[in-house]
C-alpha cells in the first residue's frame, strides 16, 4: 500500500462520506473497480482501507450489542 497514514485514511473516509453521502459506497466501489482495471494494486488497497474506515464511521449498531 502507499505511504498514506492511518490518520489520512480516516480523514479520507470522512471526506468521502461528507461529499458523497448515501452514494459514498458506490463511489468507493467505482474507484476500486477503475483501479483494478488499471492494474493499480496499491490504489485498490488504499481504497479498500478507506472503505473499511467508512464502514466503521457509519456503523449504527454498537459492537457490544451484536450477537
Amino acid at each position: 500500500m502507499s505511504t498514506i497514514s492511518d490518520k489520512e485514511l480516516w480523514a479520507c473516509a470522512a471526506h468521502v462520506i461528507k461529499t458523497h453521502g448515501t452514494n459514498a459506497p458506490r463511489h468507493v466501489a467505482e474507484r476500486i473497480g477503475a483501479l483494478a482495471l488499471a492494474d493499480d494494486s496499491d490504489g485498490v488497497a488504499t481504497w479498500q482501507a478507506i472503505a473499511k474506515r467508512m464502514a466503521a464511521l457509519t456503523e449504527t449498531e454498537a459492537p457490544a450489542t451484536r450477537q
